[in-house]
């Protein structure tokens, strides 16, 4: 479990409502953590898909789970596709993406902030072991992700399957 939602920061209303289909390229975006066992310890992946293409846009890695690892995804994302302003990003209630740093980004490029439910974790949930399928999150990252987490950094063990979809 990566995600920290008994935290007393502010939260963001579920504007994306569990509409995950349907939306043109750069106007709805999820982001997630997950985390990876290597042989020097966890390595946390922060993962932004654009929910048109389904493809990773922007990603960052770190040893720790800090707010600074949310906030370096998303700098990679809009960095890459320079999306117009209204763009939604959805995320979970964790606390990285409740932090004053995340909030502050969000508002700086423009974006319109989204949280799951209470309760509703999996609309980004990434679980990356085949033999837990049941909870890929509804909006189809968690192969993404776990391609990228492969092929990405050379410390990363590289006999997890799948293609690389990031642009």
């Amino acid at each position: 479990m990566t995600t920290d939602s008994n935290h007393k920061k502010p939260l963001a209303p579920n504007v994306l409502d569990r509409r995950f289909n349907g939306w043109a390229v750069n106007r709805a975006w999820t982001a997630d953590i997950t985390y990876v066992a290597t042989g020097e310890g966890w390595l946390y992946l922060a993962a932004v898909m654009d929910l048109a293409s389904r493809k990773i846009v922007g990603w960052s890695m770190s040893d720790r789970m800090k707010a600074d690892l949310v906030c370096e995804a998303l700098r990679s994302a809009y960095g890459r596709r320079k999306p117009a302003q209204g763009l939604i990003v959805h995320t979970d209630r964790g606390s990285q993406y409740a932090s004053k740093e995340y909030r502050r980004l969000i508002k700086d490029y423009g974006l319109i902030p989204s949280m799951s439910r209470k309760g509703d974790c999996w609309d980004t949930q990434f679980i990356m072991h085949p033999e837990r399928r049941t909870d890929l999150t509804r909006a189809g990252i968690g192969q993404s992700a776990l391609a990228l987490t492969c092929r990405s950094d050379p410390g990363v063990p590289r006999a997890l399957p799948g293609p690389a979809f990031v642009t």
